[in-house]
């Protein structure tokens, strides 16, 4: 029988501390970008691939995102008496979207163990697993390009883009071979083999792997079986690298701009560049850009 990505998990119990003192009692995936929580940009995109059930790792001082995505009956009604339609529907969107379930980690122990959390409510299907720092602006959502090559391979999938130069030290870097006449150009690779973080020049590739991920449900046993790392941390990278030794593991050149919103920087361009998408707001805020003494 051929699987299907129902599920997406959010991985969200990070203390955020590269946004603080803002994030010292606010989740930092509550970040507006413009006027949309960071989460909520992820969310839509698993929701646009197909995933009906959305599982939400979180953790202390994480209730706010639980309240954004349930309903808010006083605010509801308050919006409806003043016959503020257009804004009680964009409130009543967001509460009716999906199904939200939650599962809290005490404490943040990895990306790995955060993925780990989610395996009983995951049971025995292929899922995906969202970053929600890295928000990417795509024609097509990126999730549902990896889901078309996952339907294809019914293996597991991996977002990928070519970072050249030394922030390549940064990412887990891939070990790849091209995989011809998929249907999908030059941008599908078979996976040999991952680094995490190498230096420039032990890197295998210029393919570092961003935060999208489409997992088996074998990768369960994988992290199980992983031994933690620095910190007590567990690491996916090295649970990926087990499963890879059991199964077939594939690479995806996305098409679409990704901005990193976990960094200061990233942040403030992904609010720049959204703005001026905003048909509301684009071109007075064009406007106000060019005005400025630069």
């Amino acid at each position: 029988m051929t699987m299907k990505v129902r599920k997406a998990v959010f991985p969200a119990a990070g203390l955020g501390t590269r946004f603080l003192p803002a994030t010292k009692a606010q989740p930092k995936e509550m970040l507006p970008l413009v006027d949309k929580p960071i989460i909520q940009y992820g969310v839509e995109e698993a929701m646009a691939s197909g995933c009906n059930q959305i599982l939400i790792i979180t953790g202390r001082g994480k209730q706010a995102i639980e309240d954004h995505f349930d309903v808010s009956y006083e605010l509801e009604r308050m919006l409806a008496e003043r016959n503020k339609t257009d804004l009680l529907q964009i409130v009543r969107s967001i509460s009716d979207m999906i199904y939200v379930a939650y599962v809290r980690q005490k404490e943040a122990l990895g990306l790995g163990h955060a993925v780990l959390m989610a395996r009983e409510l995951v049971g025995h299907e292929p899922f995906a697993v969202l970053l929600a720092d890295d928000v990417i602006d795509a024609k097509v959502p990126c999730l549902k390009q990896m889901v078309e090559v996952f339907d294809q391979t019914q293996c597991s999938v991996l977002a990928t883009q070519i970072i050249e130069g030394k922030m390549i030290s940064s990412y887990g870097v891939l070990d790849v071979k091209p995989v011809a006449g998929s249907g999908f150009g030059d941008r599908l690779f078979e996976i040999k083999n991952m680094v995490e973080k190498p230096k420039p020049e032990d890197a295998p590739s210029n393919l570092a792997i961003i935060g999208r991920y489409i997992l088996t449900p074998g990768i369960f046993d994988c992290l199980a079986n992983t031994p933690t790392g620095a910190g007590g941390e567990l690491q996916l990278t090295d649970g990926m690298r087990l499963l890879l030794q059991k199964e077939k593991m594939y690479a995806y050149v996305y098409e679409g701009r990704r901005h990193d919103t976990g960094d200061k920087l990233g942040f403030l361009k992904a609010t720049v560049e959204f703005a001026l998408k905003r048909e509301d707001l684009g071109d007075p805020f064009r406007e106000y850009l060019k005005g400025l003494k630069l």
